[in-house]
This record gives structure tokens, sequence and C-alpha cells, in this order.
């Protein structure tokens, strides 16, 4: 990316969203305008602990995904009944900021969501009570990165979106402007 080059989201809400949420919320200072910090992004994979495999292909797939490298998630503790050992790798996680963040949403909304299957809009009420959004995707490969024919299995993964928004109306209000298909 060259430095000259501005996101689509990110010239969005600089240019429009910021005005409306101030106006929508009668803000007094310009700082209170809640923005989006960062998006996680967290993809777990059990079947790691039978074949470490696995585990490769998927941070290769959330790499193609988020655009940087992600970070391999160990076990915590081990768990004899799920034959899990303690530093084992079961899962990957990036945390996406600034441009690559916009990038991301833009290509979330516009065009892996209307890729779902059944898709009727995401749940209004997965917010945390402090601003933050979780959703979950059931597939990868709804994103246009992933190809089908190298994809050996299905994994779902999990989608935080943390603002700077004080209550869950703020933040509703910010995403349903930045493209976010609410259905209540």
């Amino acid at each position: 990316m060259s430095k000259d080059y501005t996101p689509r989201l990110k010239k969005k809400y600089d240019e429009q969203i910021r005005a409306k949420l101030k106006e929508e919320f009668s803000y007094t200072n310009d700082m209170q305008i809640p923005k989006i910090d960062k998006v996680v992004i967290n993809m777990g994979v059990g079947e790691a602990v039978a074949d470490s495999k696995k585990i490769k292909t998927a941070l290769a797939e959330m790499e193609k995904i988020a655009g940087q490298k992600p970070v391999a998630t160990k076990a915590r503790k081990s768990i004899a009944g799920f034959k899990l050992r303690e530093d084992m790798l079961i899962g990957c996680k990036v945390t996406l900021r600034r441009d690559r963040m916009y990038e991301f949403l833009d290509r979330l909304t516009n065009i892996a969501l209307p890729r779902v299957k059944d898709f009727r809009g995401l749940n209004g009420k997965s917010f945390d009570g402090r601003g933050n959004f979780a959703m979950g995707l059931k597939e990868q490969l709804v994103f246009p990165e992933i190809n089908y024919d190298d994809v050996d299995d299905i994994r779902g993964m999990d989608i935080i979106v943390c603002t700077t928004a004080n209550t869950n109306e703020e933040a509703k209000s910010l995403l349903a402007q930045c493209g976010f298909p609410f259905r209540n």
C-alpha cells in the first residue's frame, strides 16, 4: 500500500459517519465520537490434537484472509479426556488495526457476508455492554481469497470488532453506518 492510499471505509468514516454520529448522540467534543479500535479474528482448530498438519493449513488460510501473519495459540493446560497436552497448538488468531482493519471490514460486509448461506442479517444483541461486537462465521469459504479446491476442512472463525464506544447503542449505530447488516 502506498502512503497516499486511504481505505474506502476509513474515508467514509472520516467524511460522513463521524458527522452523523456527532449529530445523533450530540457529542460536545470530537474525541467523544466512537471509532473502531481493532478487529480480532480467532480460529480454533480442535482437530490439530490428532493431526498437527491441520494447524499449518489453518494458519495459511488465516493469513490469506487477514492479510497479515497470525499467531498460533497454545493449550494452557492438559486435558486427558480430549488427549490435549499443555502448550499444544490448538488454534490461531490475528489482530488487525488501522488500514488493514478497514480493508478487512469492507471485504467482510460487502463480499463475505452476502456469500453466507441463508444469511438474514447479524444479531444486533451480540454486543458485550462496552461497545464491542462479536460474531461467528461457520466456514472460511465465504472469503474470496480462499480457493475452494485447496480447502481440506471447513473451519469456522470468531470475529470481534472492538470500538471506543461506551454503550451498545453507540457501537451499533457506528457499525450499522459502516455497513454491518443488523436484523434487529
